[in-house]
């Protein structure tokens, strides 16, 4: 029998637990996924959240363990996206007349949709007695689908937050102090960068929200719930959702016979020359999520690739488009283009085309540098990072 865990008193986690899943939307998840969902043991039994479909049988063991499920009465669907979503058609075999509320009219929309079954839509503001306990709800549309809603729980302090504050992070361990901090943070922050990073303002409306409210736990749809580090995580995503900026470089290359590789290379480390932390990633020897990871908040972000078929690679084709669907626009974003070509400078220039779109600032015009660049070359690309640095400063 898989076992349920006790979060809080009379409040459950039932949810599953993915080892093995290595990718989810593009995004990978070296440490696996959790699909988190909480039973409320009062006078109405109430179910917040279900599991991906293919967790179904996990799920329902879990949940009989605390409680036969045709007792279910409220299931509350934070957000319809099959990951979470997925084994709502089970639990109604079992629970037939169990009522489901979920945000509307997105939510009602898309459980239409997806499961073709009725919902009570709710919205900001509104209650739902189950008893000894009373469930608000807040609507927090584009964090990440326009259906995604937060539930709190007042008498017992949680925060069902959904996708807010979550990690890809697969442990036998719940909570936040049970596992490593640091580890913890960064799956946080690689969660962040590669789901909600393009809906920042969206994001601070929703710690707006939930700032107000007196949270001792915070009980996420994946990953590692929060109790000791509530006002860090909070912290860090008031920063995220921001756009804050860190005075780091990240350097972004692929090559052919190691031209663009050696500007790569001369590009990190004039950076390192002028104080400036910096990253160097090989595109086709690193996950783009984890570049995306480094790149969420640096401010200067180097791209370059040699000339392939009058393209550029078709591997810094893949990293700027996945790029461009979450980088935002900020202005304090530096970016620099640069590569090796042999017949015509195409592929550079694609790449400074790229990150026009992904909405960086460009100082300086794309580098690039004819068959193997020289010392004389070599020394000239230094001399334009200190000019990318120097816009940097005044952006």
């Amino acid at each position: 029998m898989l076992n349920a865990i006790e979060i809080s008193p009379d409040i459950w986690w039932v949810g599953g637990i993915d080892w093995n899943e290595r990718s989810f939307h593009g995004y990978s998840t070296e440490r696996g996924i959790t699909y988190n969902a909480y039973l409320i043991m009062d006078e109405k039994v109430t179910l917040i959240d279900t599991a991906k479909a293919t967790f179904s049988d996990e799920f329902m063991q879990r949940i009989s363990q605390v409680v036969d499920p045709s007792k279910i009465e409220v299931i509350v669907a934070n957000h319809v996206e099959m990951d979470h979503s997925g084994s709502i058609p089970v639990i109604l075999k079992h629970a037939p007349n169990a009522k489901i509320y979920a945000s509307g009219p997105a939510g009602v929309n898309e459980l239409r949709a997806h499961f073709g079954i009725e919902v009570e839509g709710v919205k900001t503001g509104d209650t739902l007695s189950i008893g000894k306990r009373t469930l608000s709800f807040v609507q927090t549309p584009m964090v990440h689908w326009p259906d995604n809603m937060v539930t709190y729980c007042p008498e017992d302090k949680i925060l069902f937050s959904n996708d807010c504050f979550g990690q890809h992070f697969a442990t036998t361990k719940r909570f936040d102090d049970e596992v490593d901090r640091c580890e913890l943070f960064r799956q946080a922050k690689k969660y962040y960068a590669n789901i909600v990073l393009p809906y920042g303002p969206q994001a601070q409306n929703a710690l707006k929200a939930v700032k107000g409210l007196d949270i001792k736990m915070i009980a996420t749809s994946h990953g590692i719930i929060w109790r000791s580090y509530i006002k860090e995580i909070i912290e860090k995503y008031d920063a995220w959702s921001t756009y804050q900026v860190e005075e780091k470089a990240v350097v972004a290359f692929d090559s052919m016979w190691h031209s663009t590789e050696l500007m790569a290379r001369e590009i990190t480390d004039a950076f390192i020359a002028e104080g400036i932390p910096a990253t160097l990633f090989d595109i086709k020897a690193t996950h783009v999520s984890d570049m995306i990871l480094e790149m969420m908040d640096a401010r200067y972000v180097a791209v370059g690739s040699p000339t392939l078929n009058s393209n550029m690679l078709p591997t810094v084709a893949g990293f700027l488009a996945y790029m461009r669907g979450l980088m935002p626009r900020n202005p304090q974003r530096i970016g620099l283009a640069f590569g090796s070509y042999g017949w015509a400078p195409l592929g550079p220039k694609q790449v400074y085309e790229g990150l026009e779109q992904c909405k960086f600032n460009l100082p300086v015009p794309v580098i690039a540098h004819q068959w193997i660049p020289t010392a004389d070359d070599l020394s000239e690309l230094q001399a334009q990072v200190r000019r990318v640095i120097e816009e940097g400063k005044e952006a």
